[in-house]
């Protein structure tokens, strides 16, 4: 048994040598357009520590308007952050409704809900996020001046109005 496996070896491997002389040739030209010499590799230039010294420049991430102006600009429009917040500046004006007016003496008050609570306001008072000041109130609206910074950082006015709720008609409702 151990003679025909060695055999069988002997005629493998004789059948191979034929091919090798051809793959030693393809070895050989294939060299040919190979250059013999490599570059050698261009030396590391050593890390540089880079200190950053533009924390007081302005963040370019941060929207500006561009002004000769070195006091920020807003026409000296400014909220009273110091002021004492009133119940309804805690509440977006778009979720209070005036739901009617009440006269006392000289003075129209406004009856405004917010959620399930109802208040009573007057010029003067303050309603909203933006800083709302109550200008004047009548039987059908609330007029307020609003104060709203901009994109670029500036303090503006800008009128709103909270009108009357109207109420549907009893047949109306659901």
């Amino acid at each position: 048994m151990k003679r025909i496996a060695a055999s069988a070896a002997l005629l493998v491997l004789a059948g191979c040598g034929g091919e090798m002389d051809e793959l030693k040739t393809f070895v050989r030209e294939s060299e040919k357009g190979l250059p013999r010499r490599i570059e050698p590799l261009p030396p590391v230039k050593p890390f540089e520590p880079f200190t950053y010294e533009g924390f007081d420049l302005p963040d370019p991430f941060k929207p500006r308007k561009l002004s000769d102006r070195k006091d920020g600009g807003g026409g000296g429009i400014a909220p009273d952050l110091n002021r004492r917040k009133e119940p309804l500046e805690a509440f977006p004006l778009e979720q209070l409704k005036m739901v009617g007016t009440l006269s006392q003496g000289n003075d129209t008050y406004a009856l405004v809900r917010a959620e399930k609570t109802l208040y009573r306001v007057k010029k003067g008072n303050y309603m909203g996020q933006n800083f709302g000041l109550i200008t004047d109130v009548t039987e059908n609206e609330i007029k307020l001046k609003e104060i709203v910074q901009d994109s670029a950082g500036d303090w503006a006015e800008r009128q709103s109005v909270l009108p009357l709720l109207e109420e549907a008609s009893k047949g109306d409702k659901k």
